[in-house]
């Protein structure tokens, strides 16, 4: 199994994000590619000491991107919207968002 660094690589702080946790209450995270859903949950009850409600992963595409007459594509990558269940502490970092 891997460890918890390698299947929760970062949060997202975006706009869509934050629209997210506060309509829903979920938090966003880019995740390893291979992770499944069940490694994300218990990656993610381990690191911040909370339970998890439910959990939806998305494959994002990578865009292409130019630079002068060169293309190229970004990597594909993985996402992570996280419910946690109610009553639940939400993380540090969050709460001060």
């Amino acid at each position: 199994m891997p460890t918890i660094y390698n299947v929760i690589r970062r949060p997202l702080i975006t706009e869509k994000a934050l629209m997210s946790r506060e309509a829903e209450g979920a938090l966003v995270f880019e995740v390893a590619a291979n992770a499944t859903k069940t490694e994300v949950k218990q990656a993610v009850e381990a690191l911040f000491n909370v339970k998890v409600a439910s959990l939806r992963t998305i494959r994002v595409v990578g865009k292409e991107r130019k630079r002068g007459k060169f293309a190229g594509y970004l990597p594909n990558w993985k996402k992570a919207y996280v419910r946690l269940k109610s009553g639940e502490k939400v993380p540090d970092f969050a709460a001060e968002i």
